[in-house]
């Protein structure tokens, strides 16, 4: 591998070979770190003791884990109630709210309808005050008329009588 990387490209060759360099330097570290592990025969005792151990802290730390586990269960299982719980009181306050609408909605029919009503009364009640004033005045001048053929008759008739009298 070493002769074809250098047989490369110099931009090419020069990552390569830094690669390669690196590969050997872990080849190596590999090399020697197994060499120093103990056999296996002899460190058994320790191995295992290692691994009761390890069990142990796991079985300690997988029941604590389990427990915040249930815990967090829990405490999801509630947080969904709650959210179940105010989205039917949103449904129920939404259905509410819809009913207030329609009912704000005829009492503004009801209200516009009063209104139309009122100034058709209102016209109406122009129209006849326009007609009693009228018939108010005539009624009036009627009175004067007859009054005044009233006093010309009795002033015609007292004359006749004063001119048949004094004769």
């Amino acid at each position: 591998m070493d002769l074809e990387a250098r047989s490369l490209q110099p931009n090419v060759k020069a990552v390569l070979l830094a690669k390669l360099r690196e590969y050997k330097s872990d080849l190596n570290n590999l090399k020697s770190e197994h060499k120093r592990l103990p056999s296996a025969n002899s460190n058994q005792a320790a191995r295992d003791d290692l691994l009761e151990s390890g069990m142990a802290d796991a079985m300690s730390v997988s029941a604590n884990q389990r427990g915040r586990l249930m815990m967090s269960t829990e405490r999801l299982n509630e947080s969904s109630d709650r959210i179940k719980e105010s989205r039917r009181t949103m449904l129920e306050t939404e259905e509410l709210g819809v009913s207030i609408l329609q009912d704000l909605h005829q009492q503004r029919q009801s209200l516009l309808h009063a209104n139309d009503t009122l100034h058709g009364v209102d016209d109406n009640i122009s129209k006849s005050k326009k007609i009693l004033t009228n018939m108010s005045r005539r009624m009036s001048r009627n009175k004067w008329i007859i009054s005044s053929i009233i006093v010309v008759l009795v002033v015609a008739i007292a004359l006749i009588l004063y001119f048949k009298l004094s004769k």
